[in-house]
């Protein structure tokens, strides 16, 4: 037996849990946090469910922490003697490694203490053990979870929750003069697909008005086809490596095999995307890598993903299909054309 604290985007909660059923037969669920948060109790032990977890990633599935114990909420500092002593029994667990502390928190709690004072103590009590208390790229991380009424703690690498963000809310600051926010997609499909934008030479961005995705790319060096019949923002206007088709990517003649690199964000049906992706694909070079957003226009979303991956796996391979922290109504898909 094993439980987990699992985390999904808001609203999403309940598709994670029904690819988890599909993973994981004979688990039970109980919701900490309406379409958010649940915990999970398998049969499986902990070892052989994160390798079902990690064998077919869940799509909706945005984090995962072990419980490895359960502290009554006192409402006193009993809760945090609690969780000092936790940490001190797990001694051999941290010593000599880079460890974080994340606090994540219901509304409905009744634990009284910030996460910024529980991390605080709990920091100090992690130097007395020699353990090294960081904040970015942990090799272990301490995750807390309180609830009404309790307080769920587990530990684990940053690959075994599928994130070294707090319930995997990735952050990014936002810069003077940014585009738009959808940047903050792209570079959360960069960490999470374990891409280097920097590798990549010529890009062609489908949809790219305002030019959010296109001025990142820029920014990495590369040189940008942006198609949109809109207009692009007036800081890219002039940029020397950004040619710009403003007209439908139907009406566009483009060289074949240019191009190893395609990204995608577009408020379309997902069928439609799917068909204009298609036809696009002669302008790729062979295993050229694309990035696309589906976005989530119907009620059954696993399906219209299943009939998505199947049209689209006649020209590309799928890589991984995530939805990721900065997504909402939508996936995002890491895909490479076949040669």
């Amino acid at each position: 037996m094993s439980q987990w604290i699992g985390t999904a985007n808001q609203s999403y909660a309940p598709y994670a849990i029904e690819e988890l059923r599909r993973l994981l037969p004979g688990a039970s669920f109980v919701q900490l946090a309406a379409g958010e948060v649940f915990l999970m109790s398998c049969e499986q032990e902990r070892a052989e469910t994160l390798e079902a977890i990690h064998s077919k990633e869940p799509i909706f599935l945005r984090h995962i922490q072990p419980v490895d114990r359960v502290i009554e909420i006192s409402g006193s500092a009993i809760d945090l003697e609690g969780l000092s002593e936790m940490i001190r029994h797990a001694r051999l667990t941290f010593v000599d490694k880079r460890t974080a502390v994340h606090i994540r928190r219901s509304s409905k709690t009744t634990f009284h203490y910030s996460a910024s004072d529980t991390k605080a103590l709990l920091d100090a009590v992690l130097e007395e053990l020699d353990a090294e208390p960081v904040v970015q790229q942990p090799e272990i991380i301490i995750s807390i979870y309180a609830a009404e009424t309790q307080l769920y703690v587990g530990f684990a690498s940053p690959g075994d929750m599928l994130s070294d963000w707090p319930g995997g809310a990735v952050r990014f600051q936002r810069e003077d003069g940014q585009v738009s926010r959808a940047k903050f997609k792209l570079l959360e499909a960069e960490r999470a697909f374990g891409l280097n934008y920097a590798d990549f030479k010529q890009a062609l961005d489908v949809g790219a008005a305002p030019g959010g995705w296109t001025s990142l790319l820029l920014d990495r060096g590369l040189r940008v086809t942006a198609i949109d019949p809109a207009d692009m923002h007036p800081s890219l206007l002039h940029h020397h490596a950004l040619t710009h088709h403003k007209r439908n990517a139907a009406d566009v003649k483009l060289v074949a095999n240019t191009y190893d690199l395609l990204v995608c964000d577009m408020s379309w049906s997902p069928m439609l995307m799917s068909r204009l992706i298609l036809d696009l694909q002669g302008a790729l070079k062979p295993y050229a890598t694309a990035i696309i957003t589906i976005k989530l226009m119907h009620r059954k979303p696993l399906q219209t993903i299943r009939e998505v991956q199947e049209r689209l796996g006649t020209a590309f391979t799928i890589l991984k299909a995530k939805q990721l922290f900065h997504n909402r109504e939508e996936i995002t898909l890491f895909l490479q054309k076949k040669q």
